[in-house]
């Protein structure tokens, strides 16, 4: 294993690029849908050898860059699928999509790899520093220039529902920290060089051209050298922390129960439009007939609510008395149809569109519309264009249809029905954000509509029903989740699919909805803990990285 781990440090040239970048898509596999969790343990030991040739600390953020890369050309690469709907207009921008975002994105792998070489403690520890950078990396990947916190590593874990309890307490970046110290931990088993070998090469004694090392024949520290921790007890933590996991989901688990909320019955209707279709002016109301069909199959008069996915129906409900009349008559008494619908403000002539958002709307039997949200965190150039003064003069656009951007709404917000438990709907991907899918006002379930035709039958839409699963197990609410295409389900408190309808399929999802549990220690209080943590863990490995440094010195 030495001499493996002296071949990955050693890599130079292309060839130290090509084996992040294959790295770094091997990693992809531990990724739903696939969730091959063994794939990143490979991924990440490879990445902390490949680190542990890192000379200086703008070497380690070109490593990290490279393996960044090759994690999401080959775990995004679906988002090409949505230019595909229109070929003629959006083309030329799908190099773009498969290439530039990807490129951009591996900035933040960048920065973990160089605040690793920054946090780089000597021999086993620096399984720790790994996971510290890692951790804040994907934190400021899910926070900064709106966020895009998609396929977090923690996130392979969604095959095992035990697996997936920890979020309760410590989200999914905590469970991020967790995969990448417990999978990194093989790495462990090899002892590093120190830093100060890591510059030997610049640094020879007495111009002999030797550097004055206390290493064996690969290179690699020996044994005696092993600063206080050691190997055994890092892979040991790691097993802990492994076990420890498990063993925490499968006692919750065994507390759980099938509970559900009294008198609520739901209908989810997944029409299966396809994307090129749904916006084309002659197939708007064969679009709405196919979602009534489905929504008035046997069973009806049972149900309290039926949720149709986002923009399902194609038509504003502002202004429109006829329409919204004739949807309420379709629904049994006292029941609400819960629809993604874009929601438009017109001028005083009732004329010109002068705002639009991207909306839900929850109308009763009678018509009425008796609540609505409007689509906060909006999908930058799906959406809406940033910085479209300045954009314009390059063509870019944004990729929905309508000459206007969408406006965005003011965040998340708890909505009061008439015969259902309070709901916080939340519209696309805005359910991939941990810890901002709940407002103050705790709901008693989460609403997700959606529509995943924009990526056709690939891995984007598995991903993005994995990580709704994860914000369920945070905030100890369930969530129902109404998609276009698919996946359409109802998922548990505790992260466990009671009910679904999968991709590319045509039907409905009838179910009970299931009862929240006590607010979890995540839902309290967020990220703080495991940004504490990070930030603690960080000092200590910054003043012992300083001391061991000091001590290579005085070797030389």
């Amino acid at each position: 294993m030495n001499s493996l781990a002296a071949r990955f440090a050693g890599a130079q040239s292309w060839r130290r690029c090509v084996l992040l970048f294959v790295l770094g898509a091997i990693a992809t596999l531990g990724m739903p849908p696939v969730s091959f969790t063994p794939a990143l343990l490979v991924a990440l030991t490879g990445f902390t050898w490949t680190l542990d040739g890192s000379s200086r600390a703008w070497r380690a953020g070109w490593d990290g860059w490279w393996f960044g890369f090759g994690f999401f050309v080959s775990g995004l690469y679906w988002i090409a699928n949505a230019l595909l709907t229109d070929v003629q207009q959006f083309a030329w921008l799908i190099p773009l999509a498969v290439l530039a975002l990807p490129a951009v994105l591996a900035l933040f792998t960048a920065l973990a790899g160089f605040l690793a070489y920054l946090l780089w403690y000597p021999g086993a520890w620096r399984v720790l520093s790994l996971a510290v950078a890692w951790t804040a990396a994907e934190w400021l990947r899910g926070h900064l220039f709106t966020g895009f916190p998609w396929n977090l590593v923690g996130y392979t874990w969604t095959w095992s529902d035990a697996a997936l309890q920890s979020a309760s307490l410590f989200g999914i970046y905590g469970l991020s920290f967790a995969t990448v110290f417990v999978l990194a931990s093989p790495a462990a088993l090899v002892v590093a060089r120190s830093r100060m070998q890591f510059d030997g090469k610049a640094r020879m004694h007495g111009g002999t051209g030797e550097a004055r090392t206390s290493s064996d024949s690969t290179g690699w520290r020996t044994p005696r050298d092993e600063p206080r921790g050691g190997r055994a007890v890092v892979f040991s933590l790691a097993l802990v922390m492994l076990a420890g996991d498990f063993a925490y989901g499968m006692v919750r688990l065994g507390d759980a129960t099938d509970a559900v909320q009294d008198g609520v019955s739901l209908r989810l209707v997944q029409a299966n439009v396809a994307q090129e279709f749904k916006w084309e002016p002659d197939q708007l109301r064969a679009n709405l007939e196919r979602h009534l069909v489905l929504m008035r199959s046997p069973g009806l008069e049972a149900v309290s609510a039926v949720v149709w996915p986002e923009t399902a129906l194609p038509y504003a409900l502002d202004g429109n008395r006829e329409l919204r009349q004739a949807l309420g008559a379709l629904l049994p008494r006292g029941a609400v149809l819960m629809t993604g619908v874009p929601r438009i403000e017109t001028d005083a002539d009732g004329r010109l569109i002068t705002e639009m958002w991207n909306s839900v709307a929850v109308l009763d039997s009678t018509g009425t519309v008796v609540g609505t949200y409007d689509k906060a965190h909006l999908v930058p150039f799906g959406e809406y264009v940033p910085l479209r003064p300045l954009l314009a003069a390059t063509g870019l656009d944004k990729i929905v249809p309508g000459i206007l951007d969408y406006s965005a709404g003011t965040g998340p917000r708890t909505i009061v029905l008439p015969g259902l438990p309070d709901v916080s709907p939340l519209v696309c991907y805005e359910v991939i954000f941990p810890g901002a899918v709940t407002s103050s006002e705790r709901p008693a379930w989460l609403l997700n509509v959606i529509n995943d035709a924009w990526y056709g039958k690939s891995a984007g839409p598995y991903q993005h029903f994995a990580m709704a699963r994860v914000r369920a197990v945070e905030e100890g609410i369930p969530l129902v989740r109404a998609a276009n295409t698919g996946i359409s389900g109802v998922v548990d408190a505790y992260g466990r699919v009671r009910a679904s309808l999968g991709l590319m399929e045509t039907g409905v999802v009838d179910s009970e909805l299931p009862v929240p549990l006590a607010p979890t220690f995540y839902s309290r209080f967020k990220d703080w803990p495991v940004a504490a943590l990070i930030l603690l863990l960080a000092l200590v490995l910054a003043v012992g990285t300083r001391i061991a440094a000091s001590d290579d010195r005085s070797d030389w």
